[in-house]
């Protein structure tokens, strides 16, 4: 019950496209506000809303086309009558469905144009003629009447390039506007910040190059947060290259945008970004590459935290959390992967953030790969196992059923729906198999109290609730702003 990417044309293609991971959402613009809920409201009704993604999905008769399922947030949670799908043939989305499109692979939402109601930048593969991939970002805008295709429109970038690989979304220059950092060039080395607001047209207001690469290696995961507290979201880049990791890159950023000249970093693979002891410092979690080798599907998972520092991720005050950290849920075991996704919000509501950790390896009882979440709790000196909760498909209350390569906790993402400002957990198992749909994926809201996260009144959906394609969609790879890198198991 693997998750794929979409066959490519070519083999070159297919070398490139098998480096690219994506990254997680920054939480917050600045480190004084990260442990709040990020504002992700597409009606403006004053509830956090989600985009769920199935880009492995067939539609129209195009396999790995993808689309997205847009759930409205209330005081009810979520449900299927507040949720509407939209794929390339949604009149008014640029192009059209095809194979291999796997629209929705990247997103991130985010007030693009500055009307106070959240956008959604999708990235998706867009091949030419002669078969070579390029891809585009696609804007969908936020409107009070809810999100459509109406006026849906592409970032302007060149033909045939690599655009949207490595999407991230800050405020790189500290204006108050949201900033994009990706690939919209035919330049390898090269990624381009396109600093908001953005126009209706898709054109930023301004550009600025930066070269992130020094050798021939690629981006594995990126991050975005105020590290160093000065009210301006700082850029972390990490690279790898084959079956080895190549450390990061911390790019400042200032009132005039992202430095030009990086600090260094130690490698990471999933990221998550949130002010985990409220000191006004944004912190970095990340997850661990063992011994620095890539190779993680027998990896029991190890994360690791930077706190924020005057000069951004400490490399003194860190901590390290694994399954055997006291407090942690569950033992280390070959294969969990614990930590392959991770999200940071403020699930009890008490100022700190605290980190979902996913562990879509773990064994439920003799379950094999099925999968759960771990709840870690902020707190006055960050980050610790006390109090640490965790949730699977036996948990009490959880509909569903823990079975064979269901992946859960294979995409998180903390955010507040139900408008009562504690962060609700959105968890994906995009191997969960409906009745004889395989591979149809599906997604759950477990409530955020002032004790953590709770079973009582959780909620899923799937494709089949929705009347959208089911069959190996893979429902819930990705969340809005999640971006997790791919989960590759045969």
């Amino acid at each position: 019950m693997g998750i794929r990417r979409p066959a490519l044309a070519t083999a070159a293609a297919a070398a490139l496209i098998g480096a690219f991971t994506v990254p997680l959402a920054a939480g917050t613009a600045s480190a004084g506000e990260a442990a709040a809920p990020v504002r992700e409201d597409f009606n403006g009704d004053g509830f956090q809303d989600l985009a769920v993604a199935a880009p492995a999905a067939k539609v129209g008769g195009h396999t790995w086309a993808g689309y997205l399922a847009i759930s409205y947030g209330s005081a009810n949670g979520l449900g299927p009558a507040r949720t509407t799908v939209i794929t390339q043939d949604t009149p008014g989305v640029p192009g059209t469905s095809a194979d291999n499109s796997g629209f929705g692979y990247e997103l991130f939402p985010r007030d693009l144009d500055g009307d106070g109601i959240t956008d959604l930048a999708v990235a998706t593969h867009e091949y030419q003629p002669a078969g070579n991939i390029g891809g585009s970002v696609i804007i969908l805008w936020g409107r009070t009447t809810g999100m459509s295709g109406t006026g849906a429109v592409r970032v302007p970038a060149p033909a045939n390039a690599f655009v949207g690989q490595d999407i991230t979304a800050g405020d790189f220059d500290g204006d108050g506007h949201t900033d994009l950092f990706l690939s919209d060039g035919e330049d390898y080395d090269v990624r381009t910040v396109l600093y908001g607001p953005f126009g209706r047209n898709g054109a930023p207001a301004r550009e600025q190059q930066l070269t992130v690469f020094s050798t021939d290696n690629t981006i594995c995961s990126t991050a975005a947060g105020d590290f160093n507290g000065d009210g301006v979201d700082d850029l972390a880049t990490f690279y790898v290259y084959e079956d080895h990791a190549e450390g990061g890159k911390l790019w400042l950023g200032t009132k005039q945008g992202l430095s030009t000249v990086p600090q260094r970093l130690n490698s990471a693979n999933a990221t998550a970004v949130g002010d985990f002891d409220k000191d006004g410092y944004a912190d970095l979690a990340t997850r661990v590459y063992p011994n620095g080798e890539t190779y993680l599907d027998e990896d029991p998972g190890t994360i690791k935290i930077y706190y924020g520092s005057p000069t951004g991720p400490s490399t003194t005050r860190t901590r390290t959390i694994t399954q055997e950290t006291s407090g942690v849920p569950g033992t280390s075991e070959k294969g969990d992967r614990f930590g392959a996704r991770l999200s940071a919000g403020d699930a009890n509501g008490d100022g700190y953030a605290d980190l979902a950790v996913g562990v879509p390896g773990e064994a439920i009882g003799t379950v094999a790969k099925a999968g759960s979440v771990v709840l870690l709790k902020g707190g006055r000196s960050g980050l610790t196992g006390t109090g640490a909760l965790a949730f699977h498909q036996d948990t009490p209350g959880v509909p569903g059923a823990a079975e064979k390569g269901d992946l859960f906790g294979g995409s998180l993402r903390l955010l507040d729906v139900t408008g009562d400002r504690k962060a609700d957990l959105a968890a994906g198992a995009p191997g969960e198999d409906l009745g004889t749909v395989v591979n149809g994926g599906a997604m759950w809201l477990l409530r955020g109290t002032t004790s953590g996260l709770t079973a009582a009144r959780a909620f899923a959906e799937n494709p089949v609730d929705l009347g959208a394609p089911s069959a190996k969609a893979e429902f819930g790879e990705n969340l809005g702003g999640d971006n997790g890198p791919v989960l590759l198991i045969p």
